[in-house]
């Protein structure tokens, strides 16, 4: 029987930069590299209690952004000139409202496959660690300025949340065919099955047997309105006199 909880998946790309149910499939689709992964993450985790108790499950997804951006056909915003201006007024803003300060690594982008099939592998084998390595991730690239493509930077990452044997064990297993097979397989289903251009990329269930997709970390009270969840929308405080 299909499950009519209403749940947010969240699918995140961790280096470019869902009772009632939210799955963070955020179904939460993510990656390290997306910076706009990481004030999704971030934003959802802060609040994860408040969704619990209007029943709202958030489950986190690790897939690849690269792959995404072939499949559907898009660009990334930084091979845009007119969108590269932009972002850096984009991305100053959004640090500030979500209570980030980080400065863009100078290798940045990074080819966040690394990375993305040891989360993968850690939901697979390890879920219960799965958040705090994402944390880690996040954390190592865009604070540290690690790059995550690199074996040794993620090892390094790793050990934040694993003894060495752990880490290493990750990432041998993150070179088998399986665990590539896997991200593989959850990145075509983003694109193909729910319609995944970018990331954060969310497949929020309502509860009443619906689904629907939702992109980017400045959708979520569109979300909370599909959802029927009580909340403040963006309001002007004081008077305001005059019609527009």
């Amino acid at each position: 029987m299909p499950s009519h909880d209403k749940k947010i998946e969240a699918y995140i790309d961790c280096g470019k930069l869902s009772t009632s149910t939210l799955i963070i499939t955020s179904r939460a689709y993510a990656i390290p590299v997306s910076p706009y992964s990481f004030y999704s993450f971030s934003y959802l985790r802060e609040n994860r209690r408040a969704l619990e108790t209007q029943g709202v499950e958030v489950e986190f997804i690790p897939v690849f952004l690269g792959g995404i951006n072939v499949g559907s056909g898009n660009k990334p915003p930084w091979t845009l000139p007119a969108k590269a201006s932009y972002s850096i007024y984009d991305g100053r803003r959004a640090q500030k409202y979500f209570g980030h300060k980080f400065e863009t690594p100078d290798f940045f982008p990074i080819l966040s496959l690394l990375p993305q099939r040891c989360l993968t592998y850690v939901k697979m084998k390890r879920p219960e660690k799965l958040e705090d390595l994402f944390q880690s991730c996040f954390e190592s690239l865009w604070l540290e300025h690690l790059d995550l493509a690199k074996q040794e930077h993620m090892r390094t990452g790793l050990l934040k949340t694993f003894n060495k044997q752990e880490a290493e064990e990750i990432l041998n297993a993150a070179q088998t065919s399986e665990i590539k097979l896997a991200l593989n397989d959850v990145t075509k289903h983003a694109v193909e099955d729910l319609g995944a251009f970018g990331c954060p990329w969310f497949w929020v269930h309502d509860g009443k047997g619906n689904a629907e997709p939702f992109f980017g970390s400045d959708r979520f009270h569109y979300m909370w309105d599909y959802l029927d969840i009580p909340h403040r929308d963006l309001e002007l405080r004081g008077p305001v006199s005059g019609k527009l």
